[in-house]
C-alpha cells in the first residue's frame, strides 16, 4: 500500500507542471492566458480550472466534440465574460474584475500548467526624482514562518522572500541589468526599497504576498533639471539611435501641448515654436539621432513640465529656470544656524516640497503631504548634515544648525501643488500625474572665525580696522608728544633753579 502511494505521489509531480506564468491586467480590461497549442488533435481534451477549489470553468473534447464554458459556477462570476478558442484551447477573460484575480490552471490531456492573473483596481502612486531612492512598503510589521513574498516590475519577478524555503533573493539582472545594485529588500518586513531611480525604473510594481496579489504601486519618476536663466539645458531621451518606425513626440506644460516631434515612419521632423504664445519660437533644437531636446536661451517661462514620449513609453521632465537676480543671498558665521523660508504659511493636502542642495541637486529633505511624509536625509554627501536639518511640518521651512564650511552653496526649494491624474495623453495606458511647480534659490555663504563675513562686510571690517589703526597711532603719538613735553617742562624748570 505504501510503495502504491509512493508511486501515486511521483505519477502526479511528473504530470503536474507550475510554470508560474503570471499576468497582470487592470480592472475592465480583457486577458488572454495563452494555452501554448497552435492546432489541437483529434484526441485532445482541454480542461481550464480556476481558484483553490479547481472549478470547471471550460472545457473542449475533441473526441466527444464538446466545446462548453461554464459560466454559472462560482456565483456567476464569469458570466458572459469566457472566450475559448476552438483552435488552440487559449481562454479569454473580458471585463475583469478583482473577483477575477488567482490561480488559473490548464489540463491538456494529462498535462497540467498553472497561471497567476492579477486583477488591479486602485493603485498607490509614488513620485520621486531621478537620482533618489524610494520605498515601496508591504505594509507588514513582521513576516510570518511560512510567507512568501514576491516582487514584480511589470510580470517581471525582481526580487523575492520565501521563509518556507529560507530564500532571499533579488534578481538584478533582469531586464538588460536596469536594477542591477538598486535593489534593497527588507528581511523582516518585505518591503522594496528601489536607490539611485532613472526613468527606466517608472512604472508598475506588483506586490504578490503567498498567492495574493495584495498591493500595486505605480513609480513615476521625474528627470529633475535645473538651470539659470538664459544658459541653455538639453533633457536627454535617453535613445542612442531611433530605429526606422520609432514616434517621439515632446509636450509641455498642463495641457501636454506638443512642441516637437519625430515620426520616422512618415518622415516627419517638426518643432512648434509657435504655440503657448511663441515663448519657444527660435529655442527648439531637436536631435534627429536620438530624439533628444534643447532648450536655448532659456526664460522662467520654460519653467515647468516637460513629457517625451517614445512610441508608448512616457518620460518626465521638471525644468526649472532660476532668475540669478532672484537668488537669496545668506551669509552665517560658521557654528551659528540658518534658517530659509519657504515662504508658505500653512501647507494644503496635496503639497510636495522638496529641499534640493548643490549642484548635483542632492535630495536632503522633504514634505509630501498626499502621502503624509517628512523626511530629512541626513546621511547624503558623506553625512555633512547628520543631526543638522530640522524641518518645519507646517511650513516646509528647512534650518541648518551647527553650520561648517560644508554646508555653503545653494538651496534649492521646489515646490509641488495640484498634484492630480492627467488624462490628456489618450494614447497612453499609464497615469500620468502633472505638478505646478514654483522654485526658489537660497544661496548660503558660511564664514569661519578667521575668513569671517562676506565682501561688503569684509571692506567695512577694512575700513574700521584702518580707522582703529589710525586712532591708535594717533593715541601713541600724542601719548609720546605728551610725555616729550613733560620732560622738556621739568628740563627747564630744573635748569632755573640752578641759576637762582
Amino acid at each position: 500500500m505504501k510503495k502504491m502511494f509512493l508511486k501515486l505521489v511521483l505519477l502526479c509531480l511528473c504530470l503536474w507542471r507550475l510554470d508560474g506564468a503570471f499576468e497582470s491586467v487592470k480592472e475592465g480590461d480583457s486577458v488572454s492566458i495563452n494555452s501554448g497549442v497552435t492546432d489541437m488533435k483529434d484526441d485532445d481534451e482541454i480542461l481550464w480550472r480556476f481558484g483553490d477549489e479547481n472549478t470547471l470553468i471550460a472545457e473542449i473534447n475533441v473526441t466527444a466534440d464538446r466545446f462548453t464554458v461554464y459560466e454559472d459556477v462560482l456565483d456567476g462570476r464569469f458570466r458572459d465574460r469566457l472566450k475559448l478558442d476552438n483552435q488552440t484551447g487559449s481562454l479569454t477573460v473580458t471585463h475583469t474584475t478583482t473577483e477575477h484575480d488567482g490561480d488559473y490552471y490548464l489540463q491538456i490531456n494529462s498535462e497540467i500548467t498553472s497561471f497567476s492573473l492579477s486583477v488591479y483596481g486602485e493603485y498607490d502612486a509614488v513620485s520621486v526624482m531621478e537620482g533618489d531612492s524610494v520605498s515601496l512598503n508591504s505594509g507588514l510589521t513582521e513576516m510570518k514562518d511560512d510567507d512568501v513574498i514576491r516582487w514584480r516590475f511589470g510580470n517581471t519577478l525582481i526580487a523575492e522572500i520565501n521563509r518556507r524555503a529560507d530564500r532571499f533573493t533579488v534578481y538584478e539582472d533582469v531586464l538588460d541589468g536596469r536594477f542591477r545594485d538598486r535593489l534593497k529588500l527588507d528581511n523582516q518586513t518585505g518591503s522594496l526599497t528601489v536607490t539611485h531611480t532613472t526613468t527606466e525604473h517608472d512604472g508598475d510594481y506588483n506586490l504578490q504576498i503567498n498567492s495574493v496579489i495584495r498591493d500595486r504601486f505605480s513609480l513615476i519618476v521625474l528627470g529633475l533639471v535645473s538651470v539659470k536663466e538664459g544658459d541653455s539645458v538639453s533633457l536627454n531621451s535617453g535613445v542612442t539611435d531611433m530605429k526606422d518606425d520609432d514616434v517621439i513626440l515632446w509636450r509641455f506644460g498642463d495641457k501636454n501641448t506638443l512642441i516637437a516631434e519625430i515620426d520616422k515612419r512618415f518622415d516627419r521632423f517638426n518643432v512648434y515654436e509657435d504655440v503657448l504664445d511663441g515663448r519657444f519660437r527660435d529655442r527648439l533644437k531637436l536631435d534627429n539621432q536620438t530624439g533628444s531636446l534643447t532648450v536655448t536661451h532659456t526664460t522662467t517661462e520654460h519653467d515647468g513640465d516637460y513629457h517625451l514620449q517614445i512610441n508608448r513609453k512616457i518620460k518626465r521632465f521638471i525644468l526649472s529656470v532660476f532668475d540669478e537676480d532672484e537668488v537669496t543671498s545668506v551669509s552665517v558665521t560658521e557654528g551659528d544656524s540658518v534658517s530659509l523660508n519657504s515662504g508658505l504659511t500653512d501647507m494644503k493636502d496635496d503639497d510636495w516640497i522638496q529641499w534640493r542642495f548643490g549642484d548635483e541637486n542632492t535630495l536632503i529633505a522633504e514634505i509630501n503631504k498626499r502621502f503624509s511624509r517628512i523626511t530629512v536625509y541626513e546621511d547624503v554627501l558623506d553625512g555633512r548634515f547628520r543631526d543638522r536639518l530640522k524641518l518645519d511640518n507646517q511650513t516646509g521651512s528647512l534650518t541648518v544648525t551647527h553650520t561648517t564650511t560644508e554646508h555653503a552653496g545653494d538651496y534649492k526649494l521646489m515646490m509641488f501643488s495640484d498634484l492630480r491624474m492627467n488624462s490628456n495623453l489618450m494614447v497612453i495606458s499609464d497615469p500620468m500625474f502633472t505638478e505646478r511647480l514654483s522654485s526658489k534659490v537660497f544661496r548660503v555663504s558660511v564664514y569661519d572665525s578667521v575668513h569671517c563675513c562676506g565682501p561688503t562686510e569684509a571692506v567695512i571690517r577694512l575700513v574700521l580696522s584702518a580707522l582703529v589703526g589710525v586712532a591708535t597711532v594717533s593715541i601713541v603719538v600724542y601719548d609720546i608728544r605728551s610725555r616729550r613735553a613733560e620732560r622738556d617742562q621739568a628740563h627747564i624748570h630744573t635748569s632755573g633753579s640752578i641759576e637762582i
